[in-house]
């Protein structure tokens, strides 16, 4: 699939428009020195020629939204090449502020206006012949399922359009700060347009977000900061943000250790008794005052990227971030082990090799030396710092919900602290995740290797981009939270402060958009825009930057603020998965019947605990179902019936509660698999369990422990039989490692939909059946064509299809 023909179509002809219709932010001598450039010429011709198509289109009933916005992000980067291209010192000075692109800065901007012409020239050509095929009968495609921004309900576990309809929200995060929901160069259908309470990040002391400054010493509320809360537009679909980097002067005299065990966007102690009246007060007031609103419809985010890295560390050290813990954190943790130990002192410092005298007299190095990890220390301050976390988001949660009982709350997540083997970051993203009562998150994908260090990495010998982020949280945060309303307030899908690619393929930007929806997505706010509408920079980012967060400077060289057939694709995308919602929601909403365990206890222990966990999971991912997971909480609090076994790989410490858990779900009849007798054999302190599973009325199994992760997989599926789809998919990509992730369901009318995305680097050979026939119908969604049941598909394409017996 390639929409970025049809996309880039309209964009040309909205160019032609622009130079026949008066634009406030195009001058009459911009216009001419543009249209002097060749690229121009040619972009502006073929704009006319897609609009006489459009208008062909439209006589004969078909839809052109697509086009439309074509057009519209022609004109649009047209306009910023030419910004650009008179400004050639600033980009310059763009391309600087990051650190790859520092040494090339003036080659690169004064390549870039060229770029972006030429990507124009390229999205128009794909609309015309995209929308050609249309009006000649060739293909048939679906009218775009718009999404109505004013009147967007909130369902049980899905986003509703005005239509009755599923619908998924896009957007940009932190887009052209400042503007007002009613400038519709910004907020329009082309960029999204759902209300960001918490725009403008930078200063942290006004704007929007909801933040410490809002209470004053004599606790009443800064009025002028409040209105920016309050007087919040009620006409589209947003969210209020809980801003956590700054804190009041005031607050910093009365509580001198106030800024001890900060971080970088978690600028104050969670423990601080008077930060916790601070942001109970606020929380409650703000709740109250924002009770109902459009722009709470997706929910109140609790806090930006929360972390507490406390393993010593380089960057740590120079960003100032866990440097010390404040008096408050550290009998905090006394009380913590004091239950932890059930009183035991002489049980504590035998496992830390101390003689502590009481709880009162602990002391530990905080940061942690990285050397103890695996030590009974460090899993009490590890465990003890997720769990202080969980208390303070609990705490703000309540608060909140005491002057807005039915707000809806999420954390901005970062997933790489799920699927990363690091432990002492404080956050435990199956706690946070069932806490809220929405899935939040901002994970990141990547089609290239970190650009710094720019060192070869796993991914790459398999596959197209890097998703182990993406796909293994978001399965872990949906198997947690089934049910929940997922949104990603920051995706970092098109480029991150440790990556950027200019020249992004579009179908990248098809394939990881489908991959991460089909996991759950709900809406989406991409990173990030920062376009002003005549072409500029916004105001954060002119003049001498110097920011708190030292990766913002260099965003916006290489993003999609400079590429117009990524931009383009994006909402093209974004306007396919709108057309086939309730398919992709009957796609994803399949038992998942095999589960992975997982333990934070052997991911706290073990230095590569999530990297021996990916191991399996990747064998699992490519076979035609979601995988699933299970965990201490989801045996104990959902139906065990909901799967037909779990997994055990690699999972050497569990706590005694844990291991309680799976032998209930023995007891109930589950089914068992184990890799072999090391795994769930020690407790969190590295000692031998004096208890053993029984078989109780279900079925153990355990391994030998010397099967590859493909017998285990194959052992597993022999267990779920019932489980596995009826659609069967051969896949030849050259080499023995499948790359095609494939989901299949049966409709009421007998019928299979089928979703295939080829992630993996090779193109593939595709043979496509149905269990017990011989013979079948396929067709193409996308186009109505009907294909054959052996087919190719590219890397990196999307494929969805209708296959039916006969």
């Amino acid at each position: 699939m390639n929409r970025t023909l049809s996309h880039l179509t309209i964009a040309a002809l909205a160019l032609l428009s622009l130079l026949s219709a008066p634009n406030p932010c195009f001058s009459d001598d911009t216009v001419t020195a543009s249209a002097t450039n060749p690229l121009t010429k040619e972009a502006l011709a073929k704009i006319t020629t897609l609009e006489s198509k459009m208008e062909e289109a439209q006589t004969n009933g078909i839809d052109v939204t697509r086009e439309e916005t074509v057009v519209w992000f022609a004109k649009e980067f047209l306009k910023y090449a030419d910004w650009d291209e008179r400004n050639q010192d600033a980009v310059a000075y763009l391309f600087g502020e990051y650190a790859p692109y520092k040494e090339d800065k003036d080659k690169l901007a004064a390549e870039i206006p060229d770029f972006q012409r030429k990507k124009v020239v390229g999205i128009l050509d794909g609309g015309i012949a995209e929308l050609s095929r249309v009006i000649s009968g060739e293909i048939k495609r679906r009218p775009v399922n718009k999404v109505d921004w004013q009147n967007i309900e909130v369902g049980d576990n899905m986003l509703i359009n005005s239509n009755g309809r599923p619908v998924f929200l896009y957007d940009y995060f932190s887009k052209s700060v400042g503007r007002p929901l009613t400038d519709t160069s910004v907020y329009n259908d082309h960029l999204g347009a759902i209300f960001h309470g918490g725009e403008n990040l930078y200063p942290p002391e006004h704007d929007r977000a909801i933040n410490s400054f809002l209470l004053k010493e004599d606790r009443t509320f800064d009025q002028e900061l409040l209105r920016e809360v309050t007087g919040i537009s009620e006409s589209n679909v947003g969210f209020l943000i809980y801003w956590n980097q700054g804190i009041p002067e005031w607050v910093e005299k009365l509580e001198p250790e106030v800024r001890f065990g900060r971080s970088t966007f978690t600028g104050f102690d969670i423990d601080n008794p008077l930060v916790r009246e601070v942001w109970g007060t606020i929380a409650r007031e703000t709740g109250a005052l924002t009770k109902g609103k459009k722009v709470t419809q997706l929910g109140y985010i609790l806090a930006n990227e929360p972390h507490w890295h406390s393993i010593a560390s380089g960057w740590t050290k120079r960003t100032g971030e866990m440097q010390q813990i404040s008096s408050y954190t550290l009998n905090g943790f006394r009380n913590w082990l004091r239950k932890k130990y059930d009183g035991d002192l002489d049980q504590l410092n035998k496992n830390w090799g101390a003689d502590f005298t009481s709880f009162e007299t602990v002391e530990i190095e905080i940061p942690i030396p990285s050397q103890t990890r695996g030590t009974p220390m460090f899993y009490d301050w590890a465990r003890y710092s997720m769990d202080r976390a969980i208390d303070w988001y609990a705490f703000i949660q309540g608060e909140l919900r005491t002057g807005n009982p039915d707000a809806d709350t999420h954390i901005k997540n970062s997933t790489h602290l799920y699927s990363d083997n690091d432990r002492a970051h404080g956050i435990d993203l199956e706690a946070l995740t069932e806490l809220t009562s929405m899935i939040g998150d901002d994970a990141k994908t990547r089609p290239t290797r970190m650009s710094y260090p720019n060192t070869p990495e796993a991914w790459e010998e398999h596959y197209a981009y890097c998703w182990e982020e993406l796909s293994m949280s978001y399965d872990f945060m949906e198997s947690v939270s089934p049910e929940k309303i997922h949104v990603n307030s920051e995706s970092h899908f098109l480029s991150a402060s440790r990556w950027r690619k200019l020249d992004t393929s579009v179908e990248y930007v098809e394939s990881v958009y489908w991959l991460a929806t089909l996991q759950g997505m709900d809406a989406n706010m991409a990173w990030f825009w920062a376009r002003d509408p005549d072409g500029s920079p916004e105001d954060r980012l002119e003049g001498e930057l110097e920011f708190a967060d030292l990766a913002l400077a260099g965003s916006f060289a290489g993003s999609v603020n400079q590429q117009p057939h990524i931009a383009n694709a994006y909402t093209q995308v974004m306007y396919d998965l709108n057309s086939f919602s309730e398919e992709i929601i009957a796609l994803r909403q399949q038992r998942r019947p095999l589960r992975l365990f997982h333990s934070e206890t052997s991911a706290i222990n073990k230095q590569n605990h999530m990297t021996q966990q990916f191991a399996v999971y990747e064998k699992l991912f490519f076979e035609g179902f979601p995988v699933g997971f299970a965990t201490e909480n989801i045996i104990k609090k959902q139906d065990n019936q909901s799967w037909d076994a779990i997994l055990v790989y690699r999972t050497e410490f569990v706590t005694d509660s844990e291991l309680d858990s799976l032998q209930s779900y023995l007891d109930q009849g589950g089914t068992l698999i184990i890799d072999s007798e090391r795994s769930l054999s020690k407790n969190e302190y590295g000692e031998p369990h004096s208890k053993s599973l029984n078989q109780g009325n279900g079925e153990l199994i355990i391994l030998s422990g010397e099967e590859s992760t493909a017998q285990i997989r194959d052992f597993s599926f022999g267990k779920i039989v019932s489980g596995l789809p009826d659609v069967t998919l051969d896949e030849d990509n050259g080499s023995d490692h499948k790359g095609c992730r494939w989901l299949a369901v049966k409709r009421d009318d007998g019928s299979y939909l089928v979703s295939i995305l080829n992630i993996g680097k090779n193109n593939a050979k595709l043979k496509i059946g149905i269990k017990d026939h011989t013979s079948i119908s396929v067709t193409d969604l996308f186009t109505g064509k009907s294909v054959a049941s052996e087919f190719d598909l590219d890397s990196k394409s999307v494929s969805l299809l209708e296959v039916r017996p006969l």
